[in-house]
């Protein structure tokens, strides 16, 4: 089954170096055991745009939907054989980046 772990953080600013060297054995680490689909980082909300095309009318706004303390900094996509063993990846997924990770399954 395929989850989502959702990089959470709250403060803007890139990961420092050792966090990036620990992000990179734990990418490694997924690669090697099977569990690696897709991850990137995302830039900070204020780069983002949000399109609404709900009525057939685009609305194109500056900014993130919602305004928040913490937004997403991140993201794997993993494949893992069930939830126990996508909280386990996920709790060494938040130890190597430094940040909350939410975990959700795909549908």
């Amino acid at each position: 089954m395929r989850y989502l772990f959702s990089v959470i953080h709250d403060r803007p600013g890139l990961a420092t170096p050792e966090e990036d060297a620990a992000i990179d054995v734990f990418n490694d680490r997924l690669q090697t055991e099977g569990h690696w689909v897709f991850a990137g980082g995302l830039a900070s909300p204020g780069t983002a745009t949000v399109v609404d095309n709900r009525d057939g009318a685009a609305m194109v706004t500056d900014g993130p939907f919602l305004e928040s303390k913490e937004f997403l900094a991140g993201f794997w996509i993993v494949e893992a054989a069930d939830l126990d063993v996508a909280l386990r990846l996920a709790a060494e997924g938040s130890k190597a980046c430094n940040r909350k990770v939410e975990v959700r399954p795909f549908l």
